[in-house]
This record gives structure tokens, sequence and C-alpha cells, in this order.
């Protein structure tokens, strides 16, 4: 049977033309499944990802959907690159809409600038304070943050429920799950008139612009790659770990909690029961269909905001359900997956031990008496 043997020097252009390869043979995969369910490949494959951008507000949707993907992306993608790995941006997510709605509501009949880089402030913080608690569990007690910030992502989804359909809940709005819906001085302005697409779209270009000056230009940068890539190193150097793991839990906790402000001060308006159709875990995608680069990440952002439109889009023209764009995001993910295998490790034959076989002692020569 043949073995990984991990290779001596990964291929840098492999690691980049990888996403490219993952992608086509994600369309590839698809093409056999639309064959499998009756479809016309070439007709889904134009209703999945080239419809929702031949018009002008498709486009808008476009960007609007990748908004949130960006902002959870880069910052899961700082901590990543020191080996924190974040997995709860989800309710890091809900906790910064929760935390942004409070400051909504509580100021509803305030007619004030102030109340929405308010809301903006609350929702960071509410991010970070979700964040917070995974960071404090592992430098002090050495928990496994991947558990840890996974879990508290039901809590999260629990206590938005909670306050949508008790404390919360609009008196006036017949008896549904949701809150009031905010005023116009408490959502986000739209970028262009008549599109949904708004103003927090330019933040998340700004983000992208900030996360690659901080990763490749600054010091805390470099070190927190070392603390990643060489952890002994980095503490020969007298690198932190416990300050790595703070700084990148919070920074990837307060821009998911922005993500989630800017979602319901944007397109939804109001806190509901589900806020989000799971971008903080599509984030994690899209960090490592980036590699973990801001550029990339603003690039595979893209990529799986289109898989949502285009799903919407499927299930209205092709009478697909909704879990066809979960499917290509596992296929991306899987083939991105397998490709790195082969990237860092090769498959080498497994060699037989050589075969001994048994020479009986020689003789003893004369006679022995």
């Amino acid at each position: 049977m043949p073995r990984l043997e991990r290779r001596p020097q990964p291929s840098k252009a492999m690691m980049f033309a990888s996403p490219l390869i993952a992608a086509v043979l994600m369309l590839v995969t698809g093409y056999i499944l639309f064959s499998i369910m009756g479809k016309d490949p070439l007709q889904a494959f134009w209703v999945f990802f080239i419809k929702p951008l031949t018009t002008s507000y498709g486009i808008s949707e476009w960007l609007l959907k990748s908004t949130p993907l960006i902002l959870c992306g880069v910052g899961l993608a700082i901590g990543f690159r020191a080996r924190v790995f974040n997995i709860g941006a989800e309710g890091q997510f809900t906790m910064g809409a929760i935390a942004a709605g409070g400051v909504a509501l509580y100021f509803y009949n305030t007619e004030a600038f102030w109340v929405l880089p308010l809301m903006m402030l609350a929702g960071v913080l509410g991010g970070m304070a979700w964040a917070a608690i995974p960071a404090f569990l592992r430098t002090r007690f050495n928990t496994n943050e991947i558990l840890v910030t996974l879990m508290l992502v039901y809590v999260a989804q629990l206590f938005l429920g909670y306050l949508v359909q008790g404390p919360w809940r609009d008196p006036e709005g017949f008896n549904f799950p949701q809150s009031k819906m905010f005023t116009d001085v408490e959502t986000i302005p739209a970028l262009i008139e008549g599109f949904r697409v708004n103003w927090a779209f330019i933040v998340a270009l700004v983000l992208v612009a900030v996360s690659w000056f901080f990763s490749f230009k600054m010091f805390a940068g470099f070190r927190m790659e070392v603390s990643g890539q060489a952890p002994d190193a980095a503490r020969y150097a007298g690198f932190s770990e416990k300050r790595n793991v703070w700084f990148a839990l919070l920074i990837s906790g307060g821009l998911a909690g922005f993500a989630g402000m800017a979602e319901v001060a944007g397109p939804i308006g109001q806190l509901q029961p589900t806020i989000s159709p799971g971008y903080g875990f599509a984030a994690i995608i899209v960090a490592y269909v980036g590699r973990l680069h801001p550029l990339g990440v603003l690039l595979g952002s893209l990529l799986l905001s289109l898989l949502y439109l285009g799903g919407d889009t499927a299930q209205m023209d092709l009478n697909l359900p909704s879990a066809i764009t979960g499917l290509f995001q596992g296929l991306l993910l899987f083939y991105l997956l397998a490709a790195d295998i082969f990237i860092h490790y090769r498959l080498k034959p497994k060699q037989s031990e050589p075969r001994t076989t048994f020479m009986p002692p020689p003789e003893p020569e004369g006679d022995i008496t």
C-alpha cells in the first residue's frame, strides 16, 4: 500500500493554483450532479453563476452578500495565520447583531446622527466580548478554542431567539418573533440609490487594505505569522503566545460582530430569530480559498457570495432545494483540502521488506569426539 510522505518544499505555484483547481473540480462534479437530477448542466450553470450578474440589481445583491463574508474572512485569516482557529465567527456575528440591535432599540426615539456610530461600536464590542470567552479559556486553562468557539455559536443563536420572542419582541408586530424595524438614523445608508448594497461594503474594502498592511508591513503581523509557522522559534524570540491568542480572537470576533451589525442595520433592518444563512461558517471556506491573504479573501468572498446568490436563483428557476448552495460550498472546501494534501505530501509506494531465507548452520569439519 502506498503511504504519504511529506514533501521537503511545497510548491508555491500549486499553493496559489489549488483554489482554481478546486473550483474546476467543483464545476465538474456539479455537471455530473445536474445530469443525474435530470437538469441541463449548461442551463443550470447559466442560472447559477451567470444570470445573477446580468442585471444591476443582481450585481448590487452580489456585493451586498459578499460584505459579511469579507469582514468575517479577513478577521479569521489573521487568526489562522497565527494558528488560532476561531470556528465560531457565526456566534460572534450574532452577538454583534444583538449588541447593535440593543442600542438601536434603547435609543429608538432618538433622532441623532451618533446613534449609528454607537451601534457600530456596540457591534464590534459584542463580537469581541463573545470571542474573549474562548481567549480566556485558552490562555488560562489551555482549552481547545475550536470546540469552545463552535459551541458558543449555539448559545448566541438561542439567546437571540429568546430576545426576539420575549423582551425585545415588537408589540405591534402581530406576535411575530422579531424586534421593531430600525429607524432611518439606525440603518446604514445605501451606496447607490435604489439598490440594497450599502456603505458597509466600502468599509470592508478598506479593512482588506488595513489587513494587508498589518499582515505584511507591521511587526505585530510578522510576530503572529512566525508564531503560526514556527512556534519554537517564536518562543525562543520571546513572542508571547497568550498575546497572540488574545489579539487573534479579539480581532476576528470584532470584525464578525461588525458584520452582524451591518446585516441587521442594513438589508434586514431589525432583529429576527435568524439573521445569517451561515456567513460565519462560510467565511472559514473564504479564508482558506483565499490562502489567508487579504486579497485572496476578497476574491474568495466574491465567489462564495455568488454561490449564495446563485442558489437563490436556482431555487426559483430550476426548483432546486436550498441545500444546493451548501453542496457547492462543501465541494469547494473538499477539493481544496484534497489539493492541499498533495501539495504538502506525496504518495510513495511502500517498500516491501526484503525476505530472509533460513540458512542452516555449516556442518563442522572433521570428527568431533
